[in-house]
């Protein structure tokens, strides 16, 4: 357990928040979190009333993240506007350009507990269809609050982020080539929380508690973010498509019965497949950020072996839409 204190003074932030008196108690870095420092602290007010919080900070190497999501300010804005729209999520106690502060939400985060525990049997086959209904409710966001209100074309994006990289992955090129030929017509633009997936939720016995790390959100096309619930990397293991923990139509149901628009299956494939090619290139980014230099981390190293399970998972779902097609 990391027990280094962050950057930004915890303290400073707890006083203003709460106001002069005030104390933080203790201050532990939560595992996970490869592009943000996330801390779980106890703060101790000044009337003695106990606080327990989360600091989210900017970590070295933050301007490679700007590339492909806000900033904390920006965050904090969606996150409000998402509790408005009716999705679970922890409450904003104080955010400013480098740091967020939370409430913290009991619960477990850490997939393979969510798949394989016992204390989650019961919520496992209720995930998918949650899932929807948080979807539902992020797609009912206002435009105003994603931190660029106008679509960007989603294949260019990550052409040039691969490019600009420098490192060759034929395979990745190939997807990009091929997803191209064959896309799918657009079906509305709306808020896109962009890392919507097992690990970045929050699953009590009964469920979902709380969906968190909103620093990918955009404006784009609502089946962005069904797709990459579905990528085979956030199954960790399990045959479910959904997740590990669920099925199609249990997603799809749920989500057009809470107000999501009508989903295409053929559609919902296409940024399936796309998701899988854009973890890759995240894949690569992030280890860039530590061969280069912008953050040693083991973390980060770790990541790039997992380009090549992604290279290996977008091959053979290319050649299912080649026979399919």
């Amino acid at each position: 357990m990391d027990v280094r204190p962050p950057v930004i003074d915890p303290h400073a932030i707890a006083a203003e928040a709460f106001g002069p008196g005030t104390r933080v108690t203790s201050s532990v870095r939560l595992p996970g979190g490869a592009s943000r420092e996330t801390w779980a602290l106890d703060v101790s007010g000044p009337d003695g009333d106990r606080h327990e919080l989360v600091l989210r900070l900017d970590s070295p190497g933050a301007a490679l993240q700007a590339e492909i999501g806000g900033g904390l300010a920006a965050e904090a804005r969606l996150m409000r506007a998402a509790a408005d729209a009716g999705v679970p999520v922890p409450g904003i106690v104080a955010s400013g350009a480098s740091y967020l502060l939370m409430t913290r939400v009991p619960g477990e985060t850490i997939p393979r507990r969510i798949l394989r525990d016992d204390a989650y049997a019961a919520a496992r086959p209720l995930l998918a269809a949650q899932c929807g209904r948080a979807l539902a409710a992020v797609h009912r966001m206002p435009l105003s609050c994603a931190p660029r209100e106008e679509q960007e074309d989603p294949l260019l994006r990550w052409r040039d982020l691969l490019d600009q990289l420098g490192e060759p992955h034929p395979v990745f090129e190939l997807a990009l080539r091929r997803l191209a030929a064959d896309r799918p017509p657009g079906s509305r633009m709306t808020v896109v929380h962009g890392d919507f997936r097992n690990g970045n939720l929050i699953v009590g016995p009964e469920g979902i508690r709380a969906v968190l790390d909103w620093e990918l959100a955009h404006a784009g096309d609502p089946l962005e973010d069904l797709g990459w619930l579905c990528v085979k990397s956030w199954r960790f293991g399990s045959p479910l498509p959904v997740g590990g923990f669920g099925h199609y139509d249990d997603l799809v149901d749920a989500y057009e019965r809470a107000g999501g628009a009508p989903v295409d299956r053929e559609a919902l494939r296409w940024w399936e497949t796309f998701g899988v090619l854009k973890w890759g290139v995240i894949c690569v980014m992030q280890t860039m950020r530590h061969l280069r230099g912008g953050a040693r981390s083991v973390e980060l190293a770790a990541i790039g072996r997992r380009v090549c399970k992604n290279e290996w998972d977008l091959l053979q779902m290319l050649r299912e839409r080649t026979a399919g097609g």
